[in-house]
């Protein structure tokens, strides 16, 4: 049996990946530099440049790695639904996306990349993981398609209400848009 050695590079590069996430996620694509992503990793950010082509390749790869998160995530909640109809399915998976995003880490980058959605590379790396999770939740789900389209749909809602802070707000129309809806404290 052969080891396989990493060069310092290959064992950086996920390091760097998931400092780039947190960065990211706090502030933003506009708001985040190399030297940010650099800091929150340890490293100097020549070292970021020789791993990565640019601030666009590191954003994409942190939402890679997000969405990689997200999908794991889905997987344990379908895996662990003790309903295993499509609904019962659909349900778990949303739950272990609440759960998941309690930290908003990465919830916080996906708004961020909406944001920023008209940069090729970071829309296409966007629908792609929006993609992977309709796709998952459909073929795990074994949903129709309307159950998965709300499935999305509320994961999205949920984002709103936690990103905006909806839950703290006092009224119908607040009571409305959160009724039925687990997120996040």
């Amino acid at each position: 049996m052969s080891t396989i050695t990493l060069s310092t590079a290959e064992r950086r590069r996920p390091v760097v990946a998931d400092a780039a996430l947190t960065a990211f996620a706090r502030g933003g694509y506009h708001g985040t530099t190399i030297a940010d992503v650099a800091a929150e990793a340890g490293i100097s950010p020549a070292y970021v440049f020789k791993l990565f082509s640019g601030k666009d390749a590191l954003f994409v790869t942190a939402l890679e790695l997000c969405f990689e998160q997200i999908g794991a995530a889905l997987a344990r909640g379908a895996d662990g639904a003790a309903d295993q109809s499509p609904t019962g399915v659909l349900d778990a998976m949303g739950g272990a996306y609440a759960d998941l995003v309690r930290d908003r880490t990465l919830l916080l980058l996906q708004v961020h990349a909406q944001s920023v959605a008209e940069i090729p590379e970071i829309g296409q790396a966007l629908r792609t993981g929006i993609g992977a999770v309709t796709s998952f939740a459909k073929r795990r789900s074994g949903g129709d398609d309307e159950a998965v389209q709300r499935f999305m749909a509320y994961g999205q809602l949920c984002h709103l209400l936690v990103t905006a802070g909806i839950d703290d707000q006092a009224g119908d129309w607040a009571a409305i848009l959160s009724r039925g809806i687990r997120h996040p404290d």
